[in-house]
């Protein structure tokens, strides 16, 4: 019989690697198609007017009583999550102590503060993903933390660097305005606040705008509903760590299946009397390798050891070449696989066009493996076969758990797939899919959060910066930064993104570690030399977005054979989503570039104004 040849000119029979290309090419591609919309992220519901209550905050015991102030603070923080613990830690080690954090929780975390969900955990190694562990001397107790965990040692990193000192919590920037003859930021807020600042960090977060699905008669459901990111305990019952007893006796539905329902799942299933967990595409769910701290391991480290282990992971996940794989999870199989097929070969073709048939084939082989785990677990075959995810793996965010697949064995759970659709509409008794309406005394939305929507409706108040140009209007075709840290006409204002116009990371703590440093660094010397504002040049600004449209096409490229996803603009990529990209530089790049800049002074490609008397 004759050989068959793939598309990648291997003349090798299909049979013999374990698939065939093309037909897993066709395979992703079909089931792309049944989950494209033309609304894209609009399909999501914004959380206001009715469905304003799902923003509450569930876990403040009390109102935080203050004056309203109308003081001036050196550096204003927005935002009290990795990022603005990050930035705040950086500027206190610079010697900046007029530092002030603004928060609408209360209490530092950010996403780890609102997302208390049963079962919640990192799925990056907490020895790399939990930031400034030499510095404040600890060490997680596991290789993938729990949220708990992470939760107190945000509090940690607070009480390290002093930021409860002047913090307003409970408070929401309400709006944010540039003031050309003081040099100063106003900042409104709900609480009656008219603040000043010299310089303003926005340390919003990427995920912290909990969305819902745009589902006909949401709000007609007379059941109990909530979003995850806001449990109700009260309800449940529980803890973070399961034990659900207020769910005996209910039925339980839970729309979507991305990272938080993988963890949560099966604590739901342990009490409720009927689990429902609808479903629109299914999750790569890889096994959880966890095991406690060596304390052997830990007494071996040397100084530097977390940044050397930081560095050595985001060089292999973005697809450099390390001799040693020192995280050795999941994110960075692919490119262990693909070293070891290069290996393989007598005269291996090192081309970037034979690099990427390469990266597709050792994603082919990882995604196999995933789908065989399903199969070997789940036992129902129909189950098992709309469980399986037939896609790149970095398409969605891959998962690890040990338990989400084996709960779809238990007699009180019913995957619903609705086959790419989606949920048909919900009703006042429960939840309709394809026609057939499953009642629910409890309703959970697993919906995450807003990613691709404008930056100001994710923040929740408008900045206004020279001349009154609100950043809505100048972001309207797309972002323009410099670095995704600074834009033209909002002079003394910083980003904190980690993800627009800034390197890519797939451990976001140290893309927001890079980003703080360099900031911190801008800051301290500006408040030493007098700036009066600092803002990025016009030509530098071009630069940079051409530089971002530039390098994005390869990632665009990719991302348009993907299943919808917060990844691809929810299979709608264009041109605004392209340049609100990351920096898709060489590895190690984009460190690269501001480690250069801040050899150069920090103020390299900016236009500075100096303070009368300075000058």
């Amino acid at each position: 019989m004759a050989q068959k040849q793939d598309s990648t000119g291997d003349v090798t029979a299909a049979e013999n690697r374990g698939f065939d290309p093309n037909a897993l090419r066709a395979k992703y591609d079909a089931e792309r198609d049944k989950r494209l919309r033309s609304d894209a992220n609009e399909q999501y519901r914004e959380l206001k007017g009715g469905l304003a209550h799902y923003m509450e905050d569930t876990y403040s015991e009390s109102r935080i009583e203050r004056e309203a102030l109308h003081d001036e603070v050196e550096v204003a923080i927005i935002g009290g999550g990795f990022g603005g613990l990050l930035t705040g830690a950086r500027l206190r080690e610079a010697g900046v102590e007029d530092v002030r954090v603004i928060d609408a929780t209360g209490d530092f975390g950010g996403t780890w503060y609102w997302n208390r969900y049963p079962g919640i955990a990192c799925d990056i190694e907490a020895y790399i993903y939990l930031p400034l562990l030499e510095e404040t001397g600890y060490m997680p107790t596991q290789k993938y933390a729990t949220g708990a965990e992470i939760f107190e040692h945000c509090k940690r990193i607070a009480r390290k660097y002093d930021l409860y000192r002047d913090t307003c919590f409970q408070t929401r920037v309400t709006e944010l305005r540039w003031d050309e003859d003081a040099a100063r930021w106003i900042i409104s807020t709900d609480r009656g606040d008219c603040m000043r600042a010299r310089f303003v960090c926005m340390a919003l977060g990427v995920l912290n705008h909990p969305k819902l699905p745009g589902i006909p008669g949401i709000e007609d459901f007379e059941g109990h509903s909530f979003h995850t990111s806001r449990w109700d305990y009260a309800y449940t019952g529980g803890s973070s760590d399961g034990s659900l007893t207020g769910l005996r006796g209910k039925r339980v539905g839970i729309i979507g299946t991305g990272a938080t329902s993988v963890q949560c799942v099966p604590h739901l299933a342990e009490t409720a009397e009927h689990l429902y967990v609808f479903q629109r595409t299914p999750s790569s769910i890889d096994v959880k390798d966890n095991h406690p701290t060596d304390p052997a391991w830990v007494a071996s480290l040397q100084p530097g050891w977390h940044q050397k282990r930081m560095d050595n992971f985001q060089i292999l996940t973005q697809g450099g070449y390390q001799e040693e794989d020192l995280v050795n999870d999941n994110w960075t199989e692919i490119i262990r696989m693909l070293v070891a097929n290069i290996q393989q070969s007598e005269n291996p073709d090192l081309s970037p066009e034979a690099l990427q048939q390469q990266i597709e084939l050792a994603d082919f082989g990882k995604m196999e493996q995933v789908r065989a785990r399903v199969d070997e677990v789940v036992e129902d075959e129909a189950t098992a076969e709309a469980l399986k995810p037939y896609y790149r793996q970095f398409c969605k965010r891959p998962c690890i758990h040990n338990d989400y697949l084996p709960t779809f064995n238990r007699e009180n759970v019913t995957l619903v797939d609705t086959k790419g659709k989606g949920v048909e509409r919900i009703t006042k008794r429960g939840v309709v899919v394809d026609g057939s309406e499953y009642e629910l005394d409890c309703l959970i939305y697993a919906s995450g959060f807003e990613v691709g929507t404008d930056y100001t409706r994710r923040g929740g108040y408008e900045v206004h910066g020279r001349n009154g140009q609100t950043l809505t209007d100048k972001w309207a075709d797309g972002a323009r930064t410099l670095h995704g840290m600074q834009s033209r006409g909002f002079p003394n204002c910083f980003f904190i993104m980690s993800i627009v116009q800034a390197g890519f990371a797939v451990n976001f703590t140290h893309g927001l570690g890079d980003t703080a440093r360099h900031l911190a660094f801008i800051i301290k010397r500006a408040l030493d030399e007098g700036v009066e504002s600092i803002e990025v040049s016009e030509e530098a600004e071009n630069a940079w977005v051409d530089r971002i449209l530039a390098v994005a096409g390869t990632g665009s490229d990719f991302q348009q054979t993907c299943t919808p996803s917060y990844y691809n603009n929810e299979g709608k990529p264009n041109n605004a989503s392209k340049q609100n990209s990351f920096f898709f530089g060489e590895p190690g790049e984009f460190m690269k570039i501001l480690e250069d800049c801040r050899a150069d002074g920090g103020m390299k490609d900016l236009e500075v104004c100096y303070s009368a008397d300075e000058e």
